[in-house]
Parts: structure tokens; sequence; C-alpha cells
């Protein structure tokens, strides 16, 4: 008989202007926990961050005794910034991303046309996750699974008995991510996405979006045995060429991000604002026709 898995206590923070869930995952035997994609708040007009969101989550990892272990980062997100160095200096704990952010920082770091002052080496994260590679949160053990497509740096967090995917896989309602960004591909998209749907089946899988498709309540955790019978754009039966026309055709239609432009460069250093110029104060690029 195989042995249950070992089921981690999972809290998750939606945050509505980004529809982004943050999620604190904590061993309740050791007490331990990881925080999984957290938001920095952003008014683009005023160009202000806040931390309202992040401070949720440090007075409930106060509250509830916590050791933060991890600060995780699923991807280079394009819809919200990372308040990871924040929590970081509140919390402790180590920012975390896959080895891939190198490919995603050359990418950019062209875009931005960043000088060489921005390394392009991920050393601004404490750690790169390999593919396959496991790690602790207290008694709990993770694995990193390399799940590209969506970008070239998504991760696929599988810790016990969930599993947390990023944007590579939406509820069964709302399909999939887009494959349009630079370095993503919806044919590799869908083996990733069918690399989660390997996982067992009661395996309790976690989105870092929900946007309450036709009008229904945001939900943000569901089994990989629901997304293999109902998901819209990956269920059991819809083959790779089916699903690459759908999503390349769906991708013709979207705009971009409303934070993609100061989300990447402010994720693509680990959270961290770009350096401040000579006025003292930090800038965001905004490139033209670039994207």
């Amino acid at each position: 008989m195989t042995a249950a898995l070992a089921a981690p206590d999972v809290t998750g923070f939606f945050d509505a202007p980004t529809n982004t869930i943050s999620y604190v995952v904590a061993d309740p035997a050791t007490k331990a926990c990881a925080i999984i994609d957290s938001v920095l708040d952003f008014d683009y007009p005023a160009g202000r961050t806040g931390t309202s969101a992040a401070d949720a989550i440090i007075a409930f990892v106060r509250h509830q005794g916590l050791t933060l272990d991890w600060l995780i980062e699923t991807h280079v997100h394009a819809d919200h910034l990372s308040a990871a160095p924040y929590l970081q200096q509140k919390l402790g704990g180590k920012i975390g991303i896959g080895e891939h952010i190198r490919t995603v920082q050359t990418t950019f770091g062209t875009i931005f046309n960043e000088t060489a002052q921005f390394h392009r080496d991920g050393s601004q994260f404490d750690h790169l996750f390999r593919d396959g590679e496991t790690y602790r949160i207290g008694g709990l053990t993770g694995t990193a699974l390399h799940t590209p497509g969506h970008t070239p740096a998504c991760m696929t967090h599988v810790i016990g008995d969930a599993a947390f995917v990023g944007d590579t896989i939406f509820m069964p309602d709302g399909g999939s991510a887009r494959a349009d960004f630079p370095g993503g591909d919806a044919r590799t998209l869908y083996r990733s996405m069918r690399r989660i749907l390997a996982l067992p089946p009661e395996t309790r899988l976690f989105m870092c979006h929900d946007y309450g498709p036709n009008g229904r309540d945001i939900r943000w955790e569901t089994t990989v045995a629901a997304e293999r019978a109902e998901n819209i754009h990956v269920h059991d039966g819809m083959t790779e060429d089916a699903f690459v026309a759908l999503r390349e055709a769906r991708d013709r239609t979207l705009g971009m991000p409303r934070l993609i432009l100061p989300a990447l460069q402010v994720n693509m250093r680990a959270g961290h604002l770009p350096p401040a110029e000579d006025n003292g104060t930090a800038y965001l690029r905004i490139p033209l026709n670039a994207l």
C-alpha cells in the first residue's frame, strides 16, 4: 500500500486588483512555512508601491506562530509585482525561482536595454531551483518541476499532496494561460500541463490567478482528477495539435497585461526595484513598440 502524502496547511490570499492568489504553505508539525507568489501593491498612475497585501500575510504568519523558510516565485510574473524582498526583511526566508530565470533576464534585459549592472545570472535570487530538485519546509518535502510554456522559467512546486502551478494551468472553466509572451510556446505549455496532470488524481492544485469566468465566485483550488475531466483546454482527449490551434488563436485576441512593463522590470530582479539614479529616485522604463 502506498503511504499517504503529507498534507500541508494551505491558506490563500486573494489580491483583487491583480486577480492573484498568494499562498502560505505550512507544515502543521513544525510550524515552518513557505510563501508562494506574493504581491506588492502598485498604484500605476501615481508610481507608488504599497504593502497592504504583504502586511496581511505577515500578520497571518505571526499570528499562527510560523517560521518562514522560503519565498517562492513560480515564475517572473507579468501582472503583478513581487513583495518577496519586503517579506524577507520582515520574516526571513530564502527567495527562490526556477533556474531558467537566466533566459528571462537575458530576453528582457535586452528589451529594457539594461546595462551590465543588471546581472543575467539569477544572482538576485537566493536560490535557483533545478527540475526535479527537492527541498524542505520543516518536515515537508517540496519538489520543483520545470513546467515552461507560459514563460521559459515557470515551475510547479509539489509540496506533499498539494501542487502550486503558477500560471501554467487555470481552474477547469478557465483553461490555460497564454503562451505568446517572449519565450512562451503553446506546444511546450501543453506538454507542461500534461506533466502536471500525470500527478496522482487526488493531488490538490492551487492556481496563481482566477478571473471568475462567466461571473462565478473566485476559486483557486481544484484537483488533478477534476482538471483531467473538465478543463476546457486540456481535458483528457484534447490532442496537442488541437490545443495549440486553440491557444494560439485565443492569444491573438489578447492585449498585454496592464502591469507587464513595471512587473517584468521588478520581478526579474527578485522583487527589487531598479537601482536609484543620481537624484535618489528609482525609475521604470517604458520601451515603445517592443512587445
